[in-house]
């Protein structure tokens, strides 16, 4: 690698002061362990207690939805949010190949198959334009329902993902669900923080994920949480995550096949305290995307991803997009032996063994993007 590599690496480190910069930390200080405390003092550290309504609340109110029900992790806020939609056995559900495994294991257990379709190359998510001209040679509409004429499957919904928080062309996407009777349901694990037009991502869809694994923008450890405008499925998402046990003062009474899954306690509470730092989170780490657009543009055959048109983005993953001239692998190899924590983004799931069989569209995109993707270190810090 040239001498412009070699300076981009140590740029970085400088900015963290480290010799080794991890590709996305969590940060902490006393108002986390404030909370945590509080729940150990009183005890109340499992799946009932005051911080987990106090972060659905918050949550709500600052995504601007009605609800929001907390879960222990963003794969079960997917896998619910598409029970409740009605998604069942032997249905496709339409979803990027280019996403993380999550979207498709969550499909999956409800026996349903994933369907994947292309990506935009500005966005990262799903085409609508690509995908609308896929529909209309593949699917047709019968009472009011699409099918997939070649395996005469029922298609019934649409999941779309915001990639590294930078939110997809969502508007043509609640358009085309509309034109084709499909449930639309956001993954926006990634994109707590992200607008689009002025709207939280999140809100656009009947129902949505986020997740707060620990390398997200917030984090409660393990966490995710379901969001909605729609009150019966947010009652009924909640229910079926507390095991479906019908409410009584001490009768164990289960209504219907039912997971533990409600998010504990003592992770709500330091998700609290991390949803009170999220503002400053995004600036510091909209702050990062400049300092990275400033050390990359003099750098040959490499293009910074940026905010799509009409957006706001939380920039959760930092992101290098690399022209043909360079070997993916090799710049991977190169920054993470020079102390720079640096990552591909996801095989796309048409590649996994375990989904080959699924069906999908022309994914020329996708299988570009595999090849031309870095993520790079991207904990919130502030930039001098």
């Amino acid at each position: 690698m040239n001498k412009q590599w070699r300076e981009f690496a140590e740029n970085i480190k400088r900015l963290y002061g480290r010799d080794f910069v991890a590709l996305h930390e969590p940060t902490f200080n006393e108002k986390e362990i404030e909370y945590v405390t509080d729940c150990i003092k009183t005890g109340w550290v499992s799946s009932v207690g005051s911080y987990v309504t106090r972060l659905e609340e918050d949550l709500a109110k600052f995504v601007g939805v009605k609800r929001a029900v907390a879960v222990v992790n963003g794969t079960a806020a997917l896998h619910i949010a598409l029970k409740v939609a009605g998604v069942k056995a032997n249905d496709e559900v339409l979803m990027p190949s280019l996403t993380f495994i999550a979207t498709a294991n969550a499909v999956s257990y409800l026996q349903a198959i994933p369907h994947f379709v292309d990506v935009n190359m500005e966005t990262l998510g799903v085409d609508p334009f690509k995908l609308e001209k896929y529909i209309e040679g593949m699917a047709e509409l019968r009472n009011g329902e699409l099918y997939n004429k070649q395996t005469n499957r029922r298609i019934k919904a649409l999941v779309p993902m915001h990639t590294f928080g930078h939110p997809c062309m969502i508007d043509e996407l609640v358009a085309l669900c509309d034109q084709y009777k499909l449930v639309l349901i956001e993954d926006a694990a990634e994109s707590l923080g992200s607008y689009y037009k002025g709207k939280h991502t999140g809100s656009f869809g009947k129902l949505s994920a986020i997740s707060f694994n620990g390398n997200k923008i917030i984090t409660t450890g393990g966490g995710g949480a379901i969001l909605t405008n729609d009150e019966e499925l947010a009652d009924y998402a909640k229910h079926l995550t507390t095991t479906a046990k019908v409410p009584h003062r001490w009768e164990f009474v289960h209504d219907e096949i039912g997971f533990n899954y409600r998010m504990p306690n003592i992770n709500a509470a330091l998700g609290c305290a991390q949803l009170e730092k999220l503002p400053k989170f995004i600036e510091q780490k909209r702050d990062l995307a400049k300092f990275y657009q400033k050390i990359t543009k003099n750098i040959k055959g490499v293009q910074l991803l940026k905010e799509p048109a009409y957006t706001q983005s939380n920039y959760w993953l930092q992101t290098i997009m690399l022209d043909e001239q360079y070997k993916r692998d090799e710049l991977l190899d190169f920054l993470n032996e020079n102390g720079v924590m640096s990552r591909p983004i996801w095989k796309p799931m048409h590649k996994l063994k375990i989904f080959t069989e699924c069906p999908k569209m022309d994914l020329t995109v996708t299988e570009r993007l595999e090849q031309s993707i870095i993520n790079i270190t991207s904990t919130p810090i502030e930039v001098k």
